[in-house]
């Protein structure tokens, strides 16, 4: 089991009152949950085979969680919890210019790379998810693809890559994020002829290059 950040207690009401130990039981109940939804599927798994693969007793999985539509929305959480933190950390560090943004590229696609069940999880079952949780998971994801595109424009005030307009930082900040996500979707596929490092790799060139100050054709 990879080890990430522990999850952040969220808008779901919980007994306990220590806030470090809700993080940690809830991040083990989505580890469990997700090896669950991923076998049997998310509406044929219960609370109750999550409890016990969780190792705790049901009674006391209800005591950080309402419902199984809970753990779902603590899953989307999960993801974007330790996206936000591996983005932020990549630029935190001493490269500068082009280098920080393939840190940053890397880091995230790494990310996605590690918790790919998560996020297949996410596109498959978002849609089972209460309305309010669905609008909390989009508002997540439009807060990831912000961070990159405020990266792109620090980068772009510093000189470290050349100015766009921020209609073009926008497109670029989404690409980012969809071709971290193609990685997680289409590497059954893609892995027949590229590693995750040769992927990082030609793709970072991608999104470099259509940043570049060369003219475009079109």
């Amino acid at each position: 089991m990879m080890k990430r950040s522990r999850l952040p207690a969220p808008s779901i009401p919980t007994q306990i009152k220590n806030a470090d130990l809700v993080g940690r039981r809830r991040l083990q109940i989505v580890d469990a949950a997700v090896e669950l939804f991923i076998a049997n599927g998310y509406h044929k798994t219960t609370t109750r085979e999550i409890a016990k693969r969780s190792g705790i007793s049901i009674g006391l999985l209800y005591e950080y969680i309402n419902s199984k539509e809970d753990i779902l929305y603590l899953v989307c959480d999960a993801i974007h919890t330790e996206v936000e933190k591996g983005v932020k950390e990549a630029l935190a560090n001493d490269s500068s210019g082009s280098e920080s943004l393939a840190a940053m590229i890397k880091e995230y696609f790494m990310i996605c790379d590690r918790m790919s069940d998560h996020i297949l999880l996410i596109y498959q079952e978002t849609r089972s998810l209460p309305s309010h949780w669905q609008r909390k998971v989009l508002e997540k994801e439009i807060k990831i693809t912000g961070i990159f595109k405020e990266a792109l424009a620090d980068l772009a005030r510093s000189g470290g890559i050349p100015k766009i307009d921020s209609r073009s930082m926008t497109l670029t900040a989404h690409n980012i994020v969809v071709l971290g996500h193609m990685w997680t979707f289409r590497r059954w596929e893609i892995q027949k002829e590229f590693d995750i490092e040769e992927y990082i790799r030609r793709q970072t060139e991608f999104v470099i290059g259509s940043i570049s100050e060369k003219d475009s054709p079109y």
